[in-house]
Protein backbone atom coordinates (compact mmCIF):
# COMPACT_ATOMS: atom_id res chain seq x y z
CA UNK A 1 0.00 0.00 0.00
CA UNK A 2 1.28 3.47 -0.87
CA UNK A 3 2.41 5.70 2.01
CA UNK A 4 -0.27 8.36 1.41
CA UNK A 5 -3.07 5.79 1.31
CA UNK A 6 -1.70 4.00 4.38
CA UNK A 7 -1.63 7.27 6.33
CA UNK A 8 -5.20 8.10 5.29
CA UNK A 9 -6.47 4.66 6.28
CA UNK A 10 -4.71 4.98 9.66
CA UNK A 11 -6.31 8.39 10.09
CA UNK A 12 -9.68 6.73 9.54
CA UNK A 13 -8.85 4.25 12.32
CA UNK A 14 -8.59 1.09 10.20
CA UNK A 15 -6.91 -1.58 12.28
CA UNK A 16 -5.51 -3.41 9.25
CA UNK A 17 -3.74 -0.23 8.15
CA UNK A 18 -2.44 0.38 11.67
CA UNK A 19 -1.08 -3.16 11.79
CA UNK A 20 0.62 -2.69 8.42
CA UNK A 21 2.12 0.63 9.54
CA UNK A 22 3.42 -0.99 12.72
CA UNK A 23 4.93 -3.92 10.83
CA UNK A 24 6.57 -1.60 8.29
CA UNK A 25 8.13 0.77 10.80
CA UNK A 26 8.47 -1.02 14.16
CA UNK A 27 12.06 -2.10 13.56
CA UNK A 28 13.19 1.39 12.61
CA UNK A 29 11.30 3.01 15.48
CA UNK A 30 12.70 0.50 17.98
CA UNK A 31 16.17 1.34 16.70
CA UNK A 32 15.57 5.03 17.37
CA UNK A 33 14.31 4.35 20.90
CA UNK A 34 17.19 1.99 21.60
CA UNK A 35 19.71 4.53 20.31
CA UNK A 36 18.52 7.04 22.91
CA UNK A 37 17.83 4.76 25.89
CA UNK A 38 20.49 2.07 25.54
CA UNK A 39 18.06 -0.40 27.12
CA UNK A 40 15.98 -2.81 25.04
CA UNK A 41 13.05 -3.11 27.48
CA UNK A 42 12.74 0.63 27.96
CA UNK A 43 13.10 1.13 24.20
CA UNK A 44 10.26 -1.34 23.52
CA UNK A 45 7.99 0.38 26.04
CA UNK A 46 8.74 3.79 24.55
CA UNK A 47 8.23 2.50 21.01
CA UNK A 48 4.77 1.24 21.96
CA UNK A 49 3.99 4.56 23.65
CA UNK A 50 5.19 6.33 20.52
CA UNK A 51 2.98 4.24 18.27
CA UNK A 52 -0.02 5.03 20.46
CA UNK A 53 0.76 8.72 20.04
CA UNK A 54 1.15 8.22 16.30
CA UNK A 55 -2.18 6.42 15.98
CA UNK A 56 -3.90 9.15 17.99
CA UNK A 57 -2.29 12.00 16.03
CA UNK A 58 -3.04 11.17 12.40
CA UNK A 59 -5.40 14.15 12.22
CA UNK A 60 -2.26 16.33 12.57
CA UNK A 61 -0.32 14.58 9.80
CA UNK A 62 -0.17 16.16 6.38
CA UNK A 63 1.36 14.22 3.52
CA UNK A 64 4.24 16.14 1.91
CA UNK A 65 5.62 13.52 -0.41
CA UNK A 66 7.34 10.19 -0.19
CA UNK A 67 9.13 9.79 3.14
CA UNK A 68 7.08 12.41 4.98
CA UNK A 69 5.17 9.76 6.94
CA UNK A 70 8.37 8.14 8.18
CA UNK A 71 9.90 11.52 9.08
CA UNK A 72 6.75 12.52 10.99
CA UNK A 73 6.72 9.20 12.86
CA UNK A 74 10.42 9.50 13.71
CA UNK A 75 9.86 12.98 15.14
CA UNK A 76 7.04 11.68 17.36
CA UNK A 77 9.19 8.75 18.48
CA UNK A 78 12.17 11.00 19.31
CA UNK A 79 9.91 13.39 21.21
CA UNK A 80 8.45 10.45 23.15
CA UNK A 81 11.92 9.30 24.16
CA UNK A 82 13.08 12.83 25.05
CA UNK A 83 9.97 13.33 27.17
CA UNK A 84 10.83 10.12 29.05
CA UNK A 85 14.46 11.22 29.52
CA UNK A 86 13.40 14.65 30.83
CA UNK A 87 10.81 13.10 33.16
CA UNK A 88 13.48 10.83 34.61
CA UNK A 89 15.96 13.72 34.87
CA UNK A 90 18.52 11.82 32.81
CA UNK A 91 20.37 14.96 31.72
CA UNK A 92 21.26 15.80 35.33
CA UNK A 93 22.49 12.36 36.32
CA UNK A 94 26.24 12.52 36.74
CA UNK A 95 28.41 9.67 35.53
CA UNK A 96 31.92 9.14 36.79
CA UNK A 97 34.08 9.04 33.71
CA UNK A 98 37.29 10.56 35.05
CA UNK A 99 39.45 9.13 32.30
CA UNK A 100 37.62 10.83 29.46
CA UNK A 101 39.45 13.94 28.31
CA UNK A 102 37.69 17.07 27.04
CA UNK A 103 39.83 16.86 23.89
CA UNK A 104 40.16 13.64 21.96
CA UNK A 105 42.13 12.22 19.10
CA UNK A 106 39.78 11.04 16.39
CA UNK A 107 40.55 7.60 14.96
CA UNK A 108 41.33 7.39 11.26
CA UNK A 109 38.13 7.14 9.21
CA UNK A 110 39.55 4.16 7.30
CA UNK A 111 39.86 2.34 10.62
CA UNK A 112 36.32 3.21 11.64
CA UNK A 113 35.00 1.82 8.34
CA UNK A 114 36.23 -1.65 9.38
CA UNK A 115 34.10 -1.70 12.53
CA UNK A 116 30.66 -3.30 12.07
CA UNK A 117 27.75 -0.88 12.47
CA UNK A 118 26.31 -3.10 15.21
CA UNK A 119 29.49 -2.63 17.26
CA UNK A 120 29.43 1.15 16.80
CA UNK A 121 25.77 1.28 17.85
CA UNK A 122 26.65 -0.81 20.93
CA UNK A 123 29.36 1.70 21.83
CA UNK A 124 26.81 4.52 21.51
CA UNK A 125 24.29 2.65 23.66
CA UNK A 126 26.93 2.27 26.41
CA UNK A 127 27.44 6.03 26.72
CA UNK A 128 25.99 7.72 29.81
CA UNK A 129 22.43 8.87 29.05
CA UNK A 130 23.22 12.59 28.82
CA UNK A 131 26.17 12.07 26.48
CA UNK A 132 24.19 9.59 24.38
CA UNK A 133 21.21 11.94 24.08
CA UNK A 134 23.27 14.94 22.99
CA UNK A 135 25.35 12.76 20.64
CA UNK A 136 22.24 11.33 18.96
CA UNK A 137 20.56 14.72 18.56
CA UNK A 138 23.71 16.32 17.17
CA UNK A 139 24.89 13.49 14.90
CA UNK A 140 21.72 11.68 13.81
CA UNK A 141 19.13 14.46 14.01
CA UNK A 142 21.64 17.12 12.85
CA UNK A 143 20.55 19.62 15.50
CA UNK A 144 22.68 22.57 16.60
CA UNK A 145 23.81 22.98 20.20
CA UNK A 146 21.34 25.85 20.50
CA UNK A 147 18.46 23.56 19.43
CA UNK A 148 19.65 20.75 21.71
CA UNK A 149 19.96 23.11 24.67
CA UNK A 150 16.44 24.45 24.13
CA UNK A 151 14.99 20.97 23.66
CA UNK A 152 16.66 19.47 26.73
CA UNK A 153 16.57 22.52 28.96
CA UNK A 154 20.35 22.70 29.33
CA UNK A 155 23.03 25.30 28.55
CA UNK A 156 24.54 25.38 25.03
CA UNK A 157 28.02 24.93 26.52
CA UNK A 158 26.77 21.90 28.42
CA UNK A 159 25.54 20.42 25.14
CA UNK A 160 28.91 21.05 23.48
CA UNK A 161 30.79 19.61 26.47
CA UNK A 162 28.63 16.48 26.58
CA UNK A 163 29.15 15.97 22.83
CA UNK A 164 32.92 16.33 23.21
CA UNK A 165 32.96 13.83 26.06
CA UNK A 166 30.75 11.42 24.09
CA UNK A 167 33.12 11.62 21.12
CA UNK A 168 36.14 11.13 23.38
CA UNK A 169 34.59 8.07 24.95
CA UNK A 170 33.64 6.63 21.56
CA UNK A 171 37.10 7.36 20.13
CA UNK A 172 38.69 5.45 23.01
CA UNK A 173 36.38 2.47 22.49
CA UNK A 174 37.01 2.51 18.73
CA UNK A 175 40.81 2.54 19.20
CA UNK A 176 40.57 -0.35 21.71
CA UNK A 177 38.33 -2.35 19.37
CA UNK A 178 40.71 -1.80 16.45
CA UNK A 179 43.72 -2.94 18.53
CA UNK A 180 42.01 -6.17 19.60
CA UNK A 181 40.34 -6.96 16.28
CA UNK A 182 43.07 -6.33 13.71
Amino acid sequence: MEEKELAERCRLGENAARKELYELFAGRMLGICLRYTGNRETARDLMHDGFLKIFNSFDKFSYRGQGSLRAWMERIMINTVLQYLRKNDVMNQVSALENIPEVYEEPESSSIDTIPQKVLMQFISELPAGYRTVFNLYIFEEMSHKEIARLLGINEKSSASQLARAKASLATKVREWIKTNK
